[in-house]
């Protein structure tokens, strides 16, 4: 008898009386027990109503009926005998009473034996949505499909991508309540060994009675963010993205009930790239990624050096005259530039919690009927309302929305730098800044890389899309074994 098939209850007696100290009698309606045959063995089974294929389950029920003659069984047999009559490919012994009630929990059925042998059949069906395409990483041409709360279609979807028997799927279960399903994915032999343990030892030391927030929570847990604003990871929910980043050496994080994959290690220019470059030509791509980084920069400065240029009329060269305030008004133009800074904000939040329905009839509203009365009234100059809404613009070319959040903050600190120390807070601010950026290494790896440090291929590679076919090695921040990719 080997390990794995010794019993880990004396009888089902006695297996019944512990599920019912666990779960309790008819006290949870989802909560099945059921005494059944293995043809003539008798079985006790155990599930969660809500968590399982009914219909598969049904079918194993109806096949595993004593219809016709079959052998019979002693204790030391029974998992031979199991293993010989249960119609079901997916199943596996159980070695401990704690790995068979966290089996239970996770959605998988439970066979325990005369003898207390005990097995689980996965036939779980978690409720859940299709892979749709996500709204926050559309792409004119493209895959429509995107990951789901579902960790086993998440994992199928990547599968699906990369047909290569080196992509691990590394299953742990996080916290000590909720036990949350959470699966490392990389390329074995291209992968570094050294952030695939910095974040097993990460994960082994999270003390918690459960993870709720799935993802966002994993990210505070394995880097110590602290009150950092820059985001350490990258979320997508499309799975070519992943793939892609994959095959580059990097890691991603699965967490179950969380239709965002968490990508690492990543830098601040990570969070600048949309699959849409690669699905266009290259000079297309590249054009697009520029707009797309220079937007970036001016969604930080325009505000804060409009404000500097209006209080030193001096620094206004003649063909800018057109930057000035026409109208004065009782409200310093700080004051305004934060009040509509933030109410572009509140804007964005609430069109979050307004129905669809109503979310055309709450925009005209907010921008056409409250912006034009706050103008007339005096409440607001008709300069910051322009100026404000442009920024607003180039903030969201931003794809990352974290990174987004993170630029406003970067741009109300900028400000009152600028309102502070004049043309020198300007300056020093942005100083401040970029050596902020710099001095973070999330995972050791620095967040401006390839500029600081300066390495020139790569710092091309970020700002022009080459063609595919150009021979490129893998970034030197994910320390792959393998640097060549053909």
């Amino acid at each position: 008898m080997t390990e794995e098939q010794k019993p880990i209850f004396a009888s089902i007696e006695e297996a019944e009386k512990f599920m019912i100290s666990k779960f309790g009698e008819s006290e949870s309606f989802d909560i099945g027990m059921k005494h059944l045959h293995l043809y003539k063995m008798p079985v006790f089974t155990i599930y969660i109503n809500g968590l399982i294929d009914s219909a598969n389950f049904t079918e194993i029920l109806v096949n595993i009926q004593p219809t016709q003659e079959v052998e019979g069984y002693t204790p030391e047999t029974e998992p031979e005998f199991f293993q010989f009559c249960f119609p079901y490919f997916a199943w596996e012994p159980m070695k401990s009473q704690e790995q068979l009630l966290t089996a239970i929990l996770g959605g998988q059925v439970a066979f325990i034996t005369p003898s207390g042998y005990a097995f689980i059949a996965d036939l779980r069906a978690y409720p859940g949505r299709q892979p749709d395409e996500p709204d926050n990483e559309k792409v004119i041409r493209g895959s429509r499909d995107g990951f789901t709360e579902n960790i086993v279609q998440n994992s199928g979807l990547i599968r699906r991508r990369i047909r290569d028997a080196s992509l691990r799927f590394e299953l742990h279960q996080i916290s000590d309540k909720g036990k949350t399903d959470t699966a490392i994915v990389f390329m074995k032999g291209i992968a570094n060994e050294d952030h695939l343990n910095y974040i097993r030892q990460r994960m082994k030391k999270i003390k918690h009675d459960g993870l709720t927030m799935a993802d966002k929570s994993i990210e505070e847990w394995l880097f110590k963010q602290g009150f950092h604003p820059l985001p350490f990871v990258r979320y997508t929910e499309r799975p070519d993205i992943t793939a892609a980043h994959l095959l580059e050496g990097h890691i991603a994080i699965i967490v179950d009930t969380s239709p965002s994959i968490i990508l690492v290690p990543v830098t601040f220019f990570h969070h600048l790239q949309h699959a849409e470059e690669y699905r266009q030509a290259p000079f297309i791509g590249t054009a697009v990624r520029f707009l797309r980084f220079f937007g970036t920069f001016l969604s930080l400065i325009v505000l804060p050096f409009w404000y500097l240029l209006i209080k030193h009329h001096e620094l206004i060269p003649t063909f800018l005259d057109f930057v000035g305030i026409d109208k004065k008004s009782a409200i310093p133009i700080l004051l305004q530039i934060l009040i509509a800074d933030a109410g572009i904000e509140y804007l964005r939040l609430a069109s979050i919690h307004t129905p669809t329905p109503l979310s055309t009839a709450m925009g005209l509203i907010a921008g056409v009927i409250i912006g034009n009365i706050a103008i007339d009234v005096g409440l607001f100059s008709p300069e910051v309302v322009l100026y404000t809404a442009i920024t607003a613009i180039f903030t969201f070319v931003i794809p990352s929305y974290e990174l987004s959040i993170t630029i406003k903050v970067f741009r109300v600190f900028l400000l009152l730098m600028t309102a502070w120390l004049g043309v020198n807070g300007f300056f020093l601010g942005i100083l401040g800044l970029f050596l902020y950026i710099c001095s973070l290494r999330p995972m050791k790896v620095p967040y401006m890389w390839p500029v600081v440090p300066f390495f020139p291929q790569a710092f091309l590679r970020i700002f022009i899309r080459f063609p595919m076919t150009s021979d490129a090695l893998r970034p030197y921040i994910v320390g792959a074994k393998q640097r060549k990719r053909s």
